[in-house]
Protein backbone atom coordinates (compact mmCIF):
# COMPACT_ATOMS: atom_id res chain seq x y z
CA UNK A 1 0.00 0.00 0.00
CA UNK A 2 1.08 3.59 -0.64
CA UNK A 3 1.30 6.31 1.82
CA UNK A 4 -1.61 8.02 -0.22
CA UNK A 5 -4.11 4.68 0.34
CA UNK A 6 -3.18 4.64 3.76
CA UNK A 7 -4.30 8.24 4.38
CA UNK A 8 -7.88 7.55 3.10
CA UNK A 9 -8.19 4.26 5.19
CA UNK A 10 -8.39 6.42 8.24
CA UNK A 11 -10.21 8.84 6.52
CA UNK A 12 -12.14 5.58 6.10
CA UNK A 13 -12.28 5.03 9.73
CA UNK A 14 -13.67 8.17 11.13
CA UNK A 15 -10.41 10.01 12.22
CA UNK A 16 -11.14 13.52 13.45
CA UNK A 17 -9.50 15.58 10.32
CA UNK A 18 -6.85 17.91 12.18
CA UNK A 19 -8.03 21.71 12.05
CA UNK A 20 -6.49 23.95 9.67
CA UNK A 21 -5.52 27.16 10.41
CA UNK A 22 -7.61 30.25 8.93
CA UNK A 23 -5.46 33.24 8.65
CA UNK A 24 -7.14 37.22 7.86
CA UNK A 25 -4.37 38.75 5.43
CA UNK A 26 -4.48 42.41 7.06
CA UNK A 27 -4.86 45.77 4.36
CA UNK A 28 -1.50 47.62 4.31
CA UNK A 29 -0.45 50.97 3.37
CA UNK A 30 3.34 51.43 2.72
CA UNK A 31 4.77 55.01 2.25
CA UNK A 32 8.43 55.90 1.66
CA UNK A 33 10.01 58.97 3.10
CA UNK A 34 14.41 60.01 2.39
CA UNK A 35 14.33 58.41 5.79
CA UNK A 36 12.92 55.14 5.06
CA UNK A 37 9.58 53.58 4.64
CA UNK A 38 6.23 53.20 6.53
CA UNK A 39 4.32 50.48 6.82
CA UNK A 40 0.20 50.43 8.38
CA UNK A 41 -1.45 47.64 9.14
CA UNK A 42 -5.26 47.26 9.59
CA UNK A 43 -5.63 44.59 12.45
CA UNK A 44 -8.68 45.63 14.52
CA UNK A 45 -9.44 44.00 18.04
CA UNK A 46 -5.31 43.08 18.10
CA UNK A 47 -3.50 44.47 21.08
CA UNK A 48 0.38 44.57 21.98
CA UNK A 49 0.10 41.35 23.72
CA UNK A 50 -1.43 39.37 20.76
CA UNK A 51 1.16 41.08 18.32
CA UNK A 52 4.16 39.17 17.00
CA UNK A 53 7.01 40.26 14.37
CA UNK A 54 9.66 38.54 13.11
CA UNK A 55 11.97 38.85 11.09
CA UNK A 56 14.28 35.78 9.34
CA UNK A 57 16.82 36.95 7.41
CA UNK A 58 15.13 39.57 5.07
CA UNK A 59 11.62 38.09 5.55
CA UNK A 60 9.43 40.54 7.42
CA UNK A 61 6.73 38.13 9.30
CA UNK A 62 3.45 39.65 10.92
CA UNK A 63 1.35 37.46 13.20
CA UNK A 64 -1.73 38.71 15.28
CA UNK A 65 -4.70 37.58 17.29
CA UNK A 66 -7.97 38.81 18.30
CA UNK A 67 -10.01 37.46 20.80
CA UNK A 68 -14.29 36.97 20.54
CA UNK A 69 -15.92 39.70 22.22
CA UNK A 70 -17.03 39.10 25.46
CA UNK A 71 -20.85 41.38 25.58
CA UNK A 72 -22.35 38.77 27.85
CA UNK A 73 -24.96 38.17 25.18
CA UNK A 74 -25.73 36.12 22.57
CA UNK A 75 -24.78 37.27 18.90
CA UNK A 76 -27.69 38.13 16.79
CA UNK A 77 -25.61 38.83 13.79
CA UNK A 78 -21.93 38.77 13.71
CA UNK A 79 -19.67 39.90 10.48
CA UNK A 80 -16.69 40.30 12.57
CA UNK A 81 -15.06 37.38 14.44
CA UNK A 82 -11.78 35.96 16.50
CA UNK A 83 -9.01 35.33 14.40
CA UNK A 84 -5.25 35.43 13.45
CA UNK A 85 -3.87 37.88 11.30
CA UNK A 86 -0.70 36.99 9.10
CA UNK A 87 1.01 38.81 6.44
CA UNK A 88 4.74 38.38 5.34
CA UNK A 89 7.10 40.44 3.25
CA UNK A 90 10.43 39.94 1.69
CA UNK A 91 12.87 43.14 2.48
CA UNK A 92 14.77 45.24 0.65
CA UNK A 93 18.72 44.98 1.47
CA UNK A 94 18.59 48.83 1.88
CA UNK A 95 16.81 48.88 4.74
CA UNK A 96 18.23 48.71 8.16
CA UNK A 97 16.68 45.75 9.57
CA UNK A 98 18.67 46.79 13.09
CA UNK A 99 16.39 50.04 13.82
CA UNK A 100 12.95 48.94 12.77
CA UNK A 101 10.22 49.65 15.50
CA UNK A 102 6.80 49.28 15.61
CA UNK A 103 3.75 50.42 16.98
CA UNK A 104 0.23 49.58 17.32
CA UNK A 105 -2.75 51.65 18.18
CA UNK A 106 -6.47 51.73 17.68
CA UNK A 107 -5.98 48.35 15.68
CA UNK A 108 -3.59 49.68 13.29
CA UNK A 109 -0.02 48.27 13.25
CA UNK A 110 2.83 50.78 12.52
CA UNK A 111 6.22 50.04 11.33
CA UNK A 112 9.36 51.98 10.50
CA UNK A 113 11.68 50.49 8.16
CA UNK A 114 14.23 52.99 7.98
CA UNK A 115 16.98 53.07 4.91
CA UNK A 116 20.58 52.20 5.56
CA UNK A 117 22.84 55.51 5.85
CA UNK A 118 24.43 54.04 2.74
CA UNK A 119 21.07 54.54 1.08
CA UNK A 120 19.84 57.53 2.51
CA UNK A 121 19.71 60.97 -0.24
CA UNK A 122 22.51 63.08 1.01
CA UNK A 123 24.20 66.62 0.27
CA UNK A 124 27.45 67.06 -0.82
CA UNK A 125 29.70 69.64 0.46
CA UNK A 126 31.31 71.07 -3.00
CA UNK A 127 34.70 72.69 -2.09
CA UNK A 128 37.45 75.05 -3.48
Amino acid sequence: MNAVANRNERKDRNVEPVEEQVWFSPEVNIFETPEGYMLEGEMPGVTRDGLEITLEGNTLTIVGHRDEADFGANPVYRESRAGSFRRVFELDPAIDTSKINAKVGQGVLKLHLPKAEKVKPRKIQVTD
